[in-house]
Formats: C-alpha cells, structure tokens, sequence
C-alpha cells in the first residue's frame, strides 16, 4: 500500500505534473436552451466545509452535502437555507429523490430517509460498523450515492458491500460483499444492477435477491495492479461503460460481462463518464481532456483540453455540455465538435491560482517544493475551490459546488 500511495503521490507532483484524484439524480436538461455565454452570479451560499457532492433541485430547493456532516437545503429563489440535517459523518454522496424522499448516504457509515421538510423518517445502519465509512486512500474522494429502483434503495459502502434496503421503511432485503471498497454509484439495468469496487472488478447482482450474475476483472496497471474501479458505471445500449485506475475505460456487455472495447489513457483515470445517446463523453484527470467517444465501437469523435484534471461527470443543455475542474474552472463546451464557448472561474481559482500556476495556468516552476504530501495536494485541491460535482442545470440557472465549501447560482 505505502509503494502505490507514493506512486500515485509521485504523479501528483512529477516534473510533467500528471496527477490524479478521484452521478445520480436530476443533474441535467438536455432539453434546455443552451448557456450561449456566461451566465451571471445570482447566488453564492457558502458551507462550513468543503462540497464533493453534487447539488441536486426538487421543488424549488437544492440540496447537497458537505464535509461538515450537513445536508443543506437551500431556497433556489434566494440562495437562503431552508433548513439543515446533521449526520455524524462527512457527507461526499449525492441525494438521491425518491418518492418524495430523499435518501442520503453518510460517513458514519448510515443511510438516511429524509422528508421534504428535514425530518428524519428512518435510518439504516450498514453491518461494517466502522467499516461503513473506510476510504481506499488519500485520492478516494467520493462515497457511494444510493440509487432507487422499484421500490429499492441501492447503495454501496466501505465496508465492500452493496447494500440493497426497502424504500419505504428502510428494511435490508440483501446484500453483497466484495473485496474492496465500494464507492462507486450503483446502476441499476433492466433485471440487474451494477457497481464497481476497489478489489478491481465490476459486478452485475439480480436486482431480487443479490445473486451473482457475473464479475469483471480489469487488466490493472504497473503502479495500480488490482486495477481499482472507482468510476461509477453508466449503462447504455446495453453496455457498461466505466473508468477505472488501470488508466483503462471500458465497455462491457450488460448481459454477459465480455469486454467489447477498452481505452487506454497514458496519463491517468478516465473515471468522469456520461453517456447520451450513442455518444459516451469522458472526463480524464492526468489527460485533462473531455473526450466524446462512439459508445458502440470506442473511436474518439473529439477531444477537447481543459488544462486540469476532471473528476465530474459533465452534464448537458440542447447541444452543449458543462464540466468543471480541479482548478476551480467550469468549462461550457459545444457537444458537436468540443470547442470551448466560455469559462467561469471559482473564487477559490481567482484568489490563489498563482500560489500553484503561473499567469497562463500552466504549473509553477516550484511546484514539487509547494506540492509534496497528500495533505499538499488536497489542500490545492480546496484553496483552488475545486470542482468535483455534476453541474446542475435547471431552466434558466447553472449551479455548481466546490471545495472551497460554496454552492455557485449562474442566471441565464
């Protein structure tokens, strides 16, 4: 473990500078007019900790988690806090809404059944005790959102298992182990659902009982030989499509398991992966592109370089998609031929981009002597106010949240 954790250090702050770092409920309109240029501020609200998750909007009010253990909700209208719901752990997942629910994965290693207004309907305690919240290391940023379908609640934990529970009452109806960290969504497929775990194989359970159905397990990578998935799988076209840090992004039959295609990355993890129609659109860390792919033969139709690593899936409008960075940088790119419209800067970039980069965003000449440790590295991550999370769109706003703790509003 000390061999692969320095590996992946190295590649944070190698002379090259190629780094790594590490889904879910209605994160986009692709029926949306587009954001033609850059919308305006009309809103910042701003946390106690960090922001991993992605903001999610159900009736006018946006929610999303942050490393101070809370769930806020919070007046789209306004940006004021609607109420707050306290866990005992940090809060990387996204809310999942359900029924008129939300479902909320936690640190402390529980799930939660929330109503509308924050009140506590029922919780669920996973069986790893402490192991509910184990992380793989310094670079597993995210914890598993849950996922419903048909009246269950899918999510996985730390302690290797996917966990499948009653929507209403929050009873466990199975689960699985595995033999790594779970931290990737489940995505549930017609009979089956599928999630990746830090043992390197991708599994496809019966969505009744938890059955095995078939594993996957990926090539691996001489610095990462168990090939950890931590890319959240997508499923189209019956095909699943995920990352994972053999620096390999995959596409596997749904039904059966047999790889049809794989991409390598030079650099690092294309773990950022959405799919929209026939087209699957990657994001890379170390390769710091956004790449459009043909899902069903793997050849790239364009590839666009952001600069920085991206850990976000992106999420779309009419014709264009929106992806942000760990620089602090949302870029809005054209889905036709990936040229970039704009860029909104966070303002965690705009105060302390120059303590890590010079005026043109490539890296300082100093920065192995500023950047040397994990604790260096992550804290870049939340000075820069780094981008993990899916954009949000909703009608005419663009929301997004960063680690420097802030929930941006952008109005059309």
């Amino acid at each position: 473990m000390r061999t692969k954790l320095f590996c992946l250090l190295i590649s944070v702050i190698s002379i090259d500078m190629h780094f790594v770092v590490g889904q879910t409920s209605n994160l986009d309109d692709a029926t949306s007019p587009d954001f033609q240029s850059i919308p305006a501020l009309d809103w910042k609200f701003k946390a106690n900790a960090p922001i991993f998750s992605s903001p999610v909007i159900y009736h006018g009010v946006v929610y999303a988690g942050a490393l101070d253990s809370t769930l806020y909700a919070i007046q789209i209208e306004t940006g004021k806090v609607e109420w707050k719901f306290k866990t005992g752990g940090e809060i990387r997942s996204t809310v999942c809404l359900y029924e008129d629910k939300l479902y909320l994965y936690s640190g402390d290693g529980s799930l939660y059944a929330i109503s509308r207004t924050g009140k506590l309907l029922w919780s669920f305690k996973t069986l790893g005790g402490i192991l509910g919240d184990r992380r793989h290391d310094f670079a597993d940023y995210f914890q598993s959102s849950p996922v419903a379908d048909n009246r269950y609640i899918f999510f996985g934990a730390g302690d290797g298992r996917l966990y499948a529970l009653n929507a209403s009452d929050g009873q466990l109806i199975w689960c699985y182990k595995t033999n790594g960290v779970l931290h990737t969504t489940p995505a549930p497929y017609k009979d089956r659902v599928f999630i990746g775990s830090f043992d390197g194989h991708m599994y496809a359970l019966a969505k009744a009982d938890g059955q095995l159905l078939w594993k996957f397990k990926t090539i691996g990578h001489r610095y990462f030989p168990d090939g950890e998935v931590q890319g959240t799988p997508v499923v189209a076209n019956d095909r699943v499509y995920f990352g994972a840090r053999d620096y390999k992004l995959y596409a596997l039959d749904a039904m059966n398991g047999h790889a049809h295609w794989d991409k390598s990355f030079p650099f690092g993890w294309a773990l950022a992966v959405r799919a929209r129609d026939s087209v699957i659109y990657v994001g890379t860390s170390d390769d710091r592109v956004l790449v459009a792919l043909d899902g069903k033969s793997g050849n790239e139709l364009w590839r666009t370089p952001v600069i920085f690593n991206i850990f976000g899936p992106c999420t779309y409008s009419k014709s264009m998609a929106y992806v942000g960075t760990l620089m602090g940088k949302l870029y809005a790119i054209d889905l036709k031929d990936g040229k970039v419209k704009w860029s909104y800067s966070t303002e965690g970039y705009q105060k302390n981009h120059l303590k890590y980069f010079k005026p043109d965003d490539t890296f300082r000449d100093d920065i192995t002597k500023i950047v040397k440790s994990p604790a260096d590295f992550i804290g870049m991550e939340y000075g820069l106010g780094a981008i993990f999370s899916t954009p949000l769109i909703t009608n005419d706003r663009l929301i997004i949240s960063s680690t420097e703790g802030s929930i941006y509003c952008l109005k059309r």
